[in-house]
């Protein structure tokens, strides 16, 4: 900190030594009557007396609140900026207008201040429409000085670990987590709707299960028992399949131990839904029309812009082969492949990868590093190998491959479903090969759930599934993930 700031706070605690004399500190409410777009909108069409600095103030008063954003003195005027979450106003203080303990008090404000005030509206000589202020109650001072509008609150890491201060100072970021939530507004409409019912399920789970990732281990001391913070939501919802239920959704926290970048958090929001009696061809129908409403209602159409491409999400979109789209890009045929010869060429290509990975996933990860950043779509890649999908159908015309499709959009998987396993001899074999991989090495190889298959044996019927997180809409505002999130993870500074 250094000596100017220093001197701002010391300014700052003595004004509001002087201010706390003249009315209550921190009072515990306000009438606010109206926010302060509402307020303006009350001003349209009707006739206002001018601003002069002898006016009287007459008439029925109004009251609003909000946070200084500028402060200006101009002899026995004073004018300000108030902002609430539904806009910005000016408002104002005479000498001649309001009483001395009101002047006293207007005159200890500093920018940054949340203030309550009770006035008229006015015009002033240029015509901005003001609230000519009798009454102000300081709600909560500002001990510290806000950051220069165009000078202090560039640097990333600073915005995103005072968060609030940049929903202060950039109008375009709190307009930015209003479209978040819309977005998920628009899911639940869009899943109640088509007769999904919303559910809620634990986030500590005995094994975590339902995706490829390296969990976080917590303990619970009253059961003195290690759990898992769930990766996936996937299978206490296949549980009330199980238990009936037909068509479900869950909306809810996933949490992964793993790398930060641009679309990857540790802390995250996640959708997933389940549908009884059909398969991933009709979840593809379904998931297109989701996707076109959702990007439609945040955006006010079907086009969006993702790293300077234009995105179309109209139409009906195409559906890709897993390896023969791998070989129209790269003319590699990863079908027949050995494991020696597909790590050669992942050292060629100087893919990095552990040494416990086995075939499968060395063919997933030629598919993320080396063709999916070059597919534009939107299209649905399908018929993934079994031994990256160990929770999906096998196709009955081709039992290596499974009954999966992603949704890729300009190299970025937005979403991933399938026709659901629900034979569970074939689950267990299936955990047991992800067993082998995680016993060589490969930390997120998935875990064998004994009580799962328990559940299968009881009978699950045919269903298809689908998970997608915030991911999508990151990409939809062409935002890197963190970014959109309100408080991401963050080093703790030392």
């Amino acid at each position: 900190m250094g000596l100017r700031e220093q001197e701002e706070i010391k300014s700052r605690q003595d004004k509001f030594a002087q201010a706390k004399k003249l009315g209550p500190s921190y009072p515990a409410d306000f009438n606010k009557e109206f926010n302060i777009t509402d307020l303006l909108a009350k001003a349209s069409g009707g006739k206002l007396p001018e601003l002069t600095d002898d006016i009287k103030i007459s008439g029925k008063e109004l009251s609003t609140a909000g946070r200084l954003m500028t402060l200006r003195a101009h002899g026995k005027l004073i004018f300000a900026h108030i902002q609430d979450q539904s806009g910005k106003m000016q408002i104002a203080f005479t000498e001649n207008s309001c009483e001395n303990k009101v002047w006293q008090l207007a005159n200890l404000l500093d920018i940054g201040d949340i203030i309550g005030v009770t006035g008229i509206l006015v015009k002033t000589k240029r015509g901005e429409l003001t609230l000519l202020c009798s009454q102000i109650e300081l709600l909560a001072k500002a001990l510290h000085p806000l950051p220069e509008k165009y000078h202090g609150l560039k640097d990333v890491e600073t915005r995103l670990r005072q968060r609030y201060l940049d929903l202060i100072m950039n109008p375009e970021v709190r307009e930015l987590f209003v479209k978040k939530s819309l977005f998920w507004q628009s899911v639940r409409e869009f899943l109640t709707k088509a007769g999904f019912m919303e559910v809620d399920t634990p986030a500590l789970e005995a094994v975590a299960g339902g995706a490829d990732a390296n969990p976080f281990r917590t303990h619970h001391d009253k059961l003195n028992q290690d759990f898992y913070l769930r990766i996936s939501l996937e299978l206490p919802l296949k549980k009330l399949l199980v238990g009936g239920f037909e068509k479900i959704f869950e909306i809810g926290k996933v949490f992964r131990n793993e790398g930060i970048d641009t679309e990857h958090l540790q802390d995250y929001d996640m959708c997933e839904f389940y549908w009884a009696y059909t398969d991933y061809n009709m979840l593809m129908d379904f998931c297109q029309k989701m996707y076109q409403e959702i990007v439609k209602k945040i955006t006010g159409g079907l086009k969006t812009i993702y790293q300077g491409k234009t995105i179309d999400w109209s139409g009906k979109w195409p559906k890709k082969d897993y390896f023969e789209l791998i070989k129209e890009i790269t003319k590699v045929e990863l079908s027949t492949i050995k494991l020696t010869e597909l790590k050669k060429l992942l050292d060629k290509h100087n893919v990095r990868y552990e040494p416990g990975f086995g075939l499968g996933r060395l063919i997933d990860l030629y598919w993320k590093k080396l063709v999916r950043p070059k597919v534009q779509g939107p299209l649905f890649l399908i018929n993934h190998p079994v031994e990256v999908s160990p929770l999906a159908k096998r196709d009955s015309k081709n039992p290596e491959r499974v009954q999966r499709m992603q949704i890729i959009v300009a190299g970025s998987e937005l979403g991933n479903g399938f026709s659901e396993l629900n034979d569970p001899a074939d689950q267990r074999a299936r955990f047991e090969e992800q067993a082998k991989l995680r016993e060589a090495g490969d930390s997120e190889a998935q875990m064998l759930d004994e009580d799962f298959i328990t559940a299968l044996e009881y009978g699950m019927p045919p269903a298809a599934g689908f998970g997608f997180s915030e991911r999508l809409f990151a990409f939809i505002m062409d935002k890197p993930v963190r970014e959109t999130v309100l408080f991401p993870p963050m080093k703790i500074k030392s």
